[in-house]
């Protein structure tokens, strides 16, 4: 049964770590507020990148319409000024129709695309290239150093090891002059917007992130990624990387053993999951709840309703 919302609904945003239930709650939510959701993960925006990403099947969504999966090929760079330009359509689309929009992902920076005053630097393919081949040659230490002296304040918000982000930062500042951090997000909503973010135990999600990666494997990645091989994944810059593509395309390419696979997998997946937590944690606009609680729907529902106008 749908609950009225009233037609100046916010945007209803379900955020946090990987493996806490986002897109479950999301159609929870959607079907029972009479919504549309919007993913804000950068990984489902690729076609055919399902098992390895935790795509919900269209059965799972159980008839509500989903915006932002499956709309780029995996030769295809993410970009996020391109997501940011459509998510804001859809939210506006959405809107405009009378349904409640949900924005669910665990990707931060595109979470705060859609819903943050946010600059979106200009880029430049042949300045990207040239630093991209300098962290090849050279090494990221060597990028990061060259951040820590030009802008500290980015250096410190990005993780040493992040290679592409460094590159990123270098980028922005030879093209406009002022530092990377100059254009990171402020915590200033474009639109009405409630944030609920979903946490679970440390040890509850390390234990569900093995479960996934096994699964993930059972489940057949190996065999997706050979079909996504074939359409060009080694080419593309952002799909090849994702965790769990990069390994399996090493385990093709005989550079992997399954179980050194599996491995990384799950390593650099909680190594996300620390930084997600880090990510969000740091919003005070975000009210989290206990992604293990058997009534989350109903706590869900009261978080909204206690916000949303009601017009109707």
């Amino acid at each position: 049964m749908t609950t009225p919302v009233g037609r100046s609904a916010p945007v209803i945003g379900i955020v946090g770590p990987t493996a806490t239930g986002k897109s479950d709650l999301g159609v929870a939510l959607a079907l029972a507020l009479g919504g549309e959701v919007v993913g804000a993960d950068a990984s489902q925006l690729y076609r055919g990148m399902d098992i390895g990403t935790a795509k919900l099947p269209y059965a799972a969504r159980q008839g509500v319409v989903h915006h932002q999966l499956d709309v780029l090929d995996v030769r295809e760079e993410a970009s996020v000024a391109a997501y940011q330009r459509s998510a804001r359509a859809d939210l506006d689309d959405i809107g405009s129709r009378g349904r409640v929009a949900l924005l669910v992902g665990g990707s931060g920076l595109y979470v705060r695309a859609a819903l943050d005053r946010l600059e979106i630097p200009p880029t430049d393919p042949a300045v990207r290239a040239r630093l991209a081949d300098e962290l090849e040659r050279v090494g990221v230490a060597v990028l990061r150093d060259r951040l820590v002296a030009a802008d500290p304040v980015a250096a410190e918000a990005i993780e040493p090891q992040n290679g592409r982000r460094i590159v990123r930062a270098l980028e922005v500042i030879e093209l406009t002059g002022r530092p990377f951090s100059a254009t990171l997000p402020t915590r200033d909503f474009l639109r009405p917007a409630i944030v609920i973010g979903l946490r679970s135990p440390r040890d509850v999600l390390d234990e569900r992130i093995d479960a996934r990666v096994r699964r993930m494997w059972a489940d057949g990645l190996l065999e997706e990624v050979a079909a996504l091989a074939a359409y060009g994944l080694r080419e593309g810059r952002t799909a090849s990387r994702a965790v769990g593509y990069a390994q399996a395309l090493g385990q093709l390419d005989g550079r992997l053993t399954q179980a050194e696979a599996q491995e990384e997998t799950t390593r650099l997946t909680r190594r996300l999951v620390r930084r997600q937590e880090s990510w969000f944690g740091a919003d005070p606009r975000i009210q989290w709840l206990d992604a293990e609680a058997p009534d989350l729907l109903d706590r869900a529902l009261t978080v909204v309703q206690r916000d949303i106008p009601d017009n109707g």
